[in-house]
């Protein structure tokens, strides 16, 4: 039986190149005989432009626009991190395998409870005993009905996109500008899917140097172009592209690969992204509607804690309560904010009001990346 042992770091940065994107370092490390151990950080930030490197050692969990290649003096400073957090495991290890293998299962279960019960927000630890308890979940149902959510979010994401691409199309500037951001919030809400469909994010939602400047595509081109230079000229080609991308993630969905890991990772990624440029304005650089990527992405993870939300309550019942409360805190700081059918620009939010919405995403944030360990997936 596989033995994880699960490094939780807190909002640790490591400072790379200062131009760069923040993305989700998931590295995974074989030992013993690459059978019976791994070591899974998470939670680990990295400032990298040039995207990650994968090979049979280290995977690194992508965002959006992974490349080939990562220049080496980005791989190098990643490579000696993974290393030394690679040296710590095995020494752990070392010291723990003089039991039998359900001993070290154990000694795995209570080091993980260890770790995730450190949070600074007070939400419940992740115990040995909650994990082993019961039957192994059935995840079917869950699965089932977040593809069909996902299904549901892509065909409305196709029409409304079809409608901006069309007012763009059309040289209808403020049209454009007005179905832009609510087009965007049906597929920030199944942003982990697109991740995991190759190069689908980052033709779809690449920002300015997210990817060379030749690549670059999709909806922020054309962000940058109604409002920085205030125009629809030389954006029907990426109009259509971006309209046969989105039309690609529909078809795409349908047989896409779902299990009990990606809902759960997936629900961590998207406050993640929030925490990575929603927060701080990053995303919508040009017109500042972050507020809906915002909100949609916290929907998108909610409506996985929903569908999860019965099997988490048979194992601990007080995490469940937990993140359930904290997603109706988040949902109310963000509800004054709404206006009409949509929200206010971003700029209009003061210092104190942005640092609400962060405590409360953190807050949100630690008992959620728990909830995996919980559920054993």
């Amino acid at each position: 039986m596989k033995k994880y042992i699960f490094l939780y770091t807190q909002k640790i940065k490591l400072r790379l190149p200062p131009v760069g994107r923040r993305f989700w370092c998931f590295i995974c490390v074989s030992q013993h005989g690459y059978d019976n151990y791994h070591i899974f950080i998470d939670r680990y930030w990295m400032e990298i432009y040039d995207r990650s490197i994968i090979d049979n050692d280290y995977h690194l969990h992508k965002q959006k626009g992974v490349s080939n290649r990562m220049k080496i003096g980005y791989a190098l400073p990643a490579g000696l991190l993974a290393a030394s957090l690679l040296f710590a495991g095995c020494a752990s290890n070392d010291n723990n395998n003089n039991g039998n293998n359900g001993n070290n299962s154990n000694t795995s279960g209570n080091n993980a409870a260890a770790q995730t019960g450190n949070g600074s927000t007070g939400a419940p630890a992740a115990t040995a005993d909650s994990t082993a308890a019961g039957v192994t979940a059935d995840f079917t149902t869950a699965i089932d009905e977040y593809r069909k959510y996902v299904i549901e979010q892509c065909d409305e994401f196709v029409k409304q996109t079809e409608g901006f691409t069309d007012a763009v199309k059309a040289g209808k500037l403020e049209d454009a500008k007005a179905l832009y951001a609510p087009a965007r919030m049906y597929y920030e809400r199944i942003e982990p899917i697109a991740e995991a469909l190759g190069d689908l994010d980052p033709n779809i939602d690449a920002r300015e140097n997210d990817v060379d400047a030749a690549d670059w595509r999709g909806f922020h081109k054309i962000e940058q172009a109604l409002w920085q230079n205030n125009t629809t000229d030389g954006m029907t080609d990426v109009a259509d592209r971006l309209l046969k991308d989105a039309q690609l993630l529909r078809a795409k969905v349908e047989t896409a690969e779902i299990d009990a890991n990606l809902l759960v990772t997936g629900a961590v990624e998207l406050l993640n992204e929030v925490s990575s440029s929603k927060v701080t304005g990053e995303e919508e650089r040009y017109s500042h509607t972050d507020l809906y990527d915002f909100v949609a992405n916290v929907e998108g993870a909610q409506k996985i804690y929903e569908l999860l939300k019965p099997e988490l309550a048979k194992k601990d019942p007080a995490l469940e309560q937990t993140i359930g409360e904290r997603f109706t805190a988040l949902l109310n700081e963000l509800a004054p904010f709404k206006s009409g059918d949509g929200y206010v620009s971003y700029e209009t939010l003061k210092e104190d009001e942005v640092r609400t919405l962060s405590q409360n995403l953190d807050a949100l944030a630690e008992p959620l990346s728990n909830m995996g360990t919980i559920l054993g997936v």
